[in-house]
């Protein structure tokens, strides 16, 4: 098997000292990838890439930014079936998930060309006499990208899209977990005729990304960092960008509450809580993970739902004939079947599912959850749902509210104003009223609060993020000075 190199610059080669890694399949357990294991003068060299590449790109006119990001979003979609490999080979991804990250993707990639003449200031009135004030946005330098493994395609290309359009360049590390398919995302946007060093990928073994990260977040070139993943890794990006005083914009993780009300369509409120708890295996940062439904409905939603889990089987990934596919790992599997039992064990009902071969496990629906368990609390990124009954609307607020996280929500109700009500009242960046915690769109602002991280993703919210607003004024010289 050929070992994938870094690019740095234009040039494709391996780590400095020769060293690499390999990612194994979830299914197979079977060698998937192999990369180079990048050291830290490596990583070092690809800033200084992105830094050299800089001051061109920077400048380059948004007609030809915008150009260089459709073309590459034609690639990513003319390469989809690479994609679909590549993913059920590194993350045991099904080929629905991996084409619809794909599609997705390559909508970013082309929301962001739209963005190159959207990137805007304005003119501020002075209390000076002859005085021309402007605030002016400008590219901030070298951004670190750093996407996660389980949404690879689309929250890979969100991590570079935007900050290219704003004329920054980028040093992405890719994903142990999935260094193949970030990789087919930097190749794509070479193909698109991506000038060179305008995007550098590093790929490293897993116990070097301590070391590999911090020496990027200190290098003097790099201006932004760009985190997607868990909240655990959130803190500690974080804490080294707040020592070098470099902006951070973190998308971590989510326990995001469907919350239904006692007047909700409940059939609709069924095929969205198992499209939000289910689709990817449960493995997006706004699955569904507990549904706070009205006592007064609550049996009839439960069996509902439940009928609906057990039609969705889960199966081997390469085969393409079940719905639902492999989680990342065996120590994935392991950690959600031990919430399952603890929650069990303490008095839940599971209402459908529990069943955990290899890697794979049954859509799981967990009724009668409560405080004492860990699942209600524990981020359970997997097959796994968990209902917990409302006593009114106050309870099911509080209760969807009782969580650090804040990512993504939803409501259901036929009475909108009334659901807009509760919406108003949850505690996340984002909430759906009647549709499911997991939507996301190019042109959006996505992030959450509390735990879940600050910042916000897509469309024109990106653009405060990825560049730099500069007070620049124009005076006419006759001024008058105290001294």
């Amino acid at each position: 098997m050929d070992s994938l190199g870094l690019l740095i610059g234009n040039e494709d080669q391996g780590a400095s000292d020769g060293r690499t890694f390999e990612r194994t399949s979830p299914v197979t357990g079977e060698v998937a990838t192999r990369a180079a294991a990048a050291t830290v003068e490596d990583a070092r060299m690809a800033a200084d890439a992105a830094a050299m590449a800089f001051p061109a790109w920077s400048r380059t006119a948004p007609a030809a930014r915008r150009r260089f990001l459709l073309n590459a979003a034609d690639v990513l979609e003319a390469r989809r079936e690479d994609f679909v490999r590549a993913m059920a080979d590194e993350t045991g991804a099904t080929a629905g998930w991996a084409r619809f990250n794909v599609g997705l993707g390559a909508d970013m990639l082309r929301e962001a060309a739209s963005l190159t003449t959207q990137i805007a200031g304005e003119v501020i009135p002075s209390n000076r006499p002859g005085t021309f004030a402007m605030a002016v946005r400008q590219p901030a330098g070298v951004v670190l990208s750093i996407a996660p493994w389980n949404a690879p395609v689309i929250l890979g290309v969100r991590s570079l899209a935007t900050p290219l359009a704003c004329g920054n360049t980028v040093v992405m590390k890719t994903s142990e977990m999935c260094p193949r398919t970030h990789r087919l995302i930097v190749d794509a946007l070479r193909e698109a005729g991506l000038p060179d060093g305008v995007v550098n990928a590093i790929s490293n073994a897993p116990e070097n990304a301590p070391e590999i990260v911090e020496a990027l977040i200190a290098h003097p070139a790099v201006r932004r960092v760009n985190f997607t993943g868990s909240t655990r890794v959130g803190r500690v990006i974080a804490e080294t960008a707040g020592r070098y005083l470099k902006p951070a914009l973190l998308e971590l993780g989510g326990k995001a509450p469907m919350v239904v009300l006692d007047d909700a369509d409940i059939e609709q409120a069924v095929a969205a809580a198992a499209f939000g708890a289910y689709m990817n295996q449960g493995q997006i940062c706004m699955s569904t993970e507990r549904i706070v439904v009205d006592e007064t409905i609550a049996d009839a939603f439960v069996t509902r739902l439940a009928a609906k889990a057990r039609t969705l089987r889960a199966g081997d990934p390469r085969t393409g004939d079940a719905p639902l596919g492999s989680v990342v790992d065996p120590g994935a599997a392991q950690r959600i079947g031990h919430l399952v039992e603890d929650a069990v064990a303490k008095g839940a009902v599971l209402a459908a599912g529990g069943g955990i071969e290899g890697t794979v496990i049954e859509a799981t629906l967990l009724d009668r959850v409560t405080a004492s368990m860990r699942i209600y609390a524990e981020e359970s990124f997997g097959p796994v749902v968990s209902v917990v009954r409302a006593g009114g609307v106050d309870e099911a607020v509080r209760i969807a509210n009782d969580t650090e996280y804040g990512l993504s929500a939803a409501v259901f109700g036929r009475d909108v104003n009334r659901a807009m009500a509760v919406a108003r009242r949850i505690e996340s960046g984002i909430c759906h009223i009647n549709g499911p915690t997991v939507h996301d769109e190019a042109q959006m602002p996505f992030g959450g609060v509390k735990d879940s991280g600050y910042g916000r993703f897509g469309g024109k919210a990106g653009i405060a993020e990825f560049t730099e607003l500069r007070w620049i004024t124009i005076q006419d010289g006759a001024l008058h000075y105290p001294i």
